[in-house]
């Protein structure tokens, strides 16, 4: 198994938790949360202190779902979209 298929692994959904929406290994940490932090400015270190209960590999797993997610996907937006 390589390294992105081990750290997706930490990904899970359960229709019981938050949802159904994907989270860290079925803690109530949805996937987006995180990523909303670190798009904020908040760093993989200030993030570990916040919640003691994550690991590193927890955050890298984030990340890398997301770029699963989005990968060969076309976002379609106009020229006003982009410029504005």
């Amino acid at each position: 198994m390589d390294n992105l298929q081990h750290l997706l692994t930490r990904i899970t959904i359960s229709p019981t938790i938050c949802h159904g929406k994907p989270v860290i290994r079925n803690k109530r940490y949805p996937v987006e949360s995180i990523l909303q932090y670190l798009a904020g400015g908040d760093t993989i270190k200030v993030l570990l202190k916040e919640f003691a209960d994550l690991e590193k590999d927890d955050i890298l797993a984030c990340i890398a779902f997301a770029t699963i997610m989005i990968q060969n996907k076309s976002i379609k937006v106009s020229a006003d979209e982009i410029h504005s």
